[in-house]
């Protein structure tokens, strides 16, 4: 499906400052590709994302119909289907391509995360926020990210240092993008933990030396968003799904568990709610539940393997 469409059954769920939700707006225009969009709260509660979720909070997500896609990685894999080209895996790079991504997306965001939200970086990402707000926003990121390993600011500073100067020297022979001529998932998915970092003020000041990498983000950004078809509310989507049928899926043998086994699915970083459900779709890439939900009725919740913890649902 093009962008030439006045409407699209790509819905995304995001808000405007989730470096992750950037990443997916251009892989969205990258594709070319018409969405409708949905904001999600910040912070929660966020009942309409639980409704077609069953409990995943992070942003952004995507929804076809009754079919929800979640984290980048995967939402990645749905746009290619949809979309094979311009390709975000090309066949030469994608190996480097997928493994850079996978770096981007753990090790350089949570460098540059901590590195932006010093104090200096919060100050200019909040600005004119009431403090309650701020206090909110802290409370809800300190429970996502419980029971992770965090870096402090001067340790964030000196990784994002030594990134910055690895990131700088794959462009040192002046190539339009960091694994050469063609444009892949690792540009995107390096470029917007950076974003996040140039919109914390003073912050962004660790970019200023590196004038390949600040021109190459330009290049980036000029991607764009693609067409935005038009503005749902929670509520809106939720009747969408309730009126669609899901995707068929299948579950492959040996691989430890069966169709219709009641498992749950859970992010092993940060934000780690269980979703539960019943196991319909299953593969070395993907996993896929189904739930019932009263306001959304059966919808599916497809999960990245990579990541996740797939497990047999315990019962008290």
């Amino acid at each position: 499906m093009s962008g030439s469409a006045g409407t699209s059954d790509l819905i995304l769920h995001h808000y405007g400052s989730s470096p992750f939700a950037e990443k997916t707006r251009l892989m969205l225009g990258f594709k070319g590709l018409a969405w409708q969009s949905v904001t999600v709260p910040m912070i929660q509660p966020k009942p309409d994302v639980v409704a077609l979720t069953g409990g995943y909070r992070r942003t952004p997500f995507l929804q076809v119909g009754a079919d929800i896609y979640c984290d980048t990685a995967l939402i990645a894999e749905v746009l290619e289907a949809r979309q094979p080209t311009p390709s975000l895996f090309p066949a030469a790079l994608a190996g480097q391509a997928r493994a850079l991504a996978q770096w981007a997306d753990t090790d350089l965001f949570w460098t540059a995360l901590p590195y932006a939200m010093q104090p200096a970086g919060v100050a200019a990402l909040f600005a004119g926020a009431p403090p309650e707000m701020l206090a909110a926003f802290v409370q809800d990121r300190r429970a996502m990210s419980e029971g992770m390993p965090r870096l402090s600011g001067p340790d964030a500073t000196a990784a994002l240092t030594q990134y910055l100067d690895w990131l700088s020297a794959m462009l040192a022979d002046g190539r339009p993008w960091l694994l050469g001529e063609q444009t892949s998932i690792a540009d995107l998915s390096v470029y917007h933990p950076l974003w996040f970092v140039t919109r914390a003020g003073a912050q962004a000041e660790i970019l200023a030396r590196h004038e390949a990498l600040k021109a190459w983000m330009a290049r980036v950004a000029a991607i764009g968003y693609g067409e935005r078809a038009g503005k749902l509310d929670g509520a809106q989507a939720i009747d969408l799904a309730r009126g669609a049928t899901p995707v068929s899926t299948t579950v492959v043998a040996g691989l430890g568990f069966a169709a219709g086994d009641r498992v749950t699915v859970t992010p092993m970083d940060y934000a780690r709610d269980a979703v539960a459900g019943e196991l319909v779709g299953l593969d070395p890439r993907r996993v896929t539940i189904a739930r019932d939900d009263e306001r959304a009725g059966r919808v599916q919740v497809h999960f990245p393997r990579i990541g996740y913890a797939l497990k047999a649902e315990t019962t008290a």
